[in-house]
């Protein structure tokens, strides 16, 4: 089989909760849920497989976890704990290859080409790394073994918990052809809720589609989507760059003016964003605001904090000053809000290794 490029996406199963139930055995086979008290207005940052049976996913709050699952064991998240066990796994990822993109605590980018083994098998390769992840840290890893860095995080996806999945080079179209487009990273709602319009809805229903018709439709995102529906990509790993901004953010279902309603939102994406920086172990002073108007006129208003934010409930008191003085919200509904962190720096007493990720705005 003709591998030109051979790329390994590792990502850990329920990473924060699965380090709990390692440490506290009495936590096995129970529904695990790592965030803030559902007494709050926290989200859940990680929860075991046994409490996704309830539906419960990240990014929910705490408050509705608990009414899905009022069995469960609430903990607050342990980032020092995690950053150790993190750290185990990147060394471990350093012993095969140089070339490793840490996109987060818990995920990573390894390219395989050329390897301290020697393989020529990516796959055999792929099993060997979850084996010996397993072997040091008593912790399953998911991977996804193909010729495309997007493609091989898909994959890792496909078969959890402690899954491989391959892609081979010739396998490609095949596996693309009935994926929904909004497995592709970068087709957010609006752009599924596009194509789908256009009765677009798999990577193999865009085949026909020119690149041009998709950048009429989705600027120049599109003319990417058309090569990612083919399999094209032309990235590499790069295991020295470095993000700068890290957000959330939610388009409603329908236009709000209600202010009180706005404002338990930014509640809610600035203690995700909060939990975020922690998990991924930065830190930033910059608080930025993104906000987009039913006419899809779209703003970012940013102010920069003498210091670091040390709580979740400075990044909203900052982004609630920003609505307030800065946009049209309570004029204009809104269909859109965003809470971002931005110049981003290391938080040594988190983890010594940098997590890396692409910004989200």
């Amino acid at each position: 089989m003709n591998w030109l490029r051979k790329f390994i996406h590792i990502d850990m199963d329920a990473f924060f909760a699965a380090v709990e139930q390692r440490d506290r055995p009495e936590l096995k086979g129970k529904p695990v849920i790592v965030g803030g008290n559902p007494n709050s207005r926290s989200v859940v940052s990680t929860c075991s497989y046994e409490a996704r049976k309830f539906g419960i996913h990240s990014g929910m709050p705490t408050a509705q976890a608990k009414r899905l699952c009022p069995h469960a064991v609430f903990l607050t998240p342990d980032f020092e704990k995690y950053g150790e066990a993190s750290k185990s796994i990147m060394s471990i990822f350093h012993t095969y290859t140089p070339l490793v993109e840490q996109v987060s605590l818990d995920e990573a980018y390894l390219d395989v080409t050329e390897n301290k083994l020697k393989l020529e098998d990516p796959v055999k390769l792929a099993a060997l790394i979850k084996q010996h992840i397993f072997a040091v840290t008593k912790l399953t890893a998911s991977a996804g073994v193909a010729p495309a860095m997007f493609l091989a995080k898909i994959a890792s996806d496909m078969k959890k918990p402690d899954g491989l999945t391959v892609v081979a080079p010739d396998k490609v179209l095949e596996f693309l052809k009935d994926l929904p487009v909004r497995k592709i990273s970068g087709v957010g709602p609006r752009a599924e809720e596009i194509l789908h319009g256009m009765m677009l809805n798999t990577c193999g229903d865009l085949w026909g589609v020119k690149p041009q018709d998709l950048a009429a439709l989705l600027g120049k995102w599109g003319v990417e989507l058309f090569h990612k529906a083919r399999g094209e990509e032309d990235r590499e790993v790069n295991p020295h760059w470095e993000r700068t901004q890290l957000s959330a953010e939610e388009t409603f279902a329908k236009d709000i003016m209600d202010m009180s309603w706005l404002k338990r939102k930014l509640a809610e994406l600035a203690e995700h964003v909060f939990y975020d920086l922690k998990q991924e172990g930065r830190t930033g002073r910059t608080i930025v605001l993104k906000v987009k108007y039913h006419d899809f006129e779209q703003i970012t208003r940013s102010k920069t904090l003498a210091g670091e934010p040390q709580e979740w409930r400075t990044i909203y008191e900052t982004v609630i000053d920003l609505l307030f003085r800065k946009t049209l919200a309570g004029k204009k509904a809104v269909r859109l809000l965003g809470v971002g962190v931005s110049g981003l720096n290391l938080n040594k007493k988190v983890i010594s290794r940098q997590p890396l990720q692409r910004e989200l705005f």
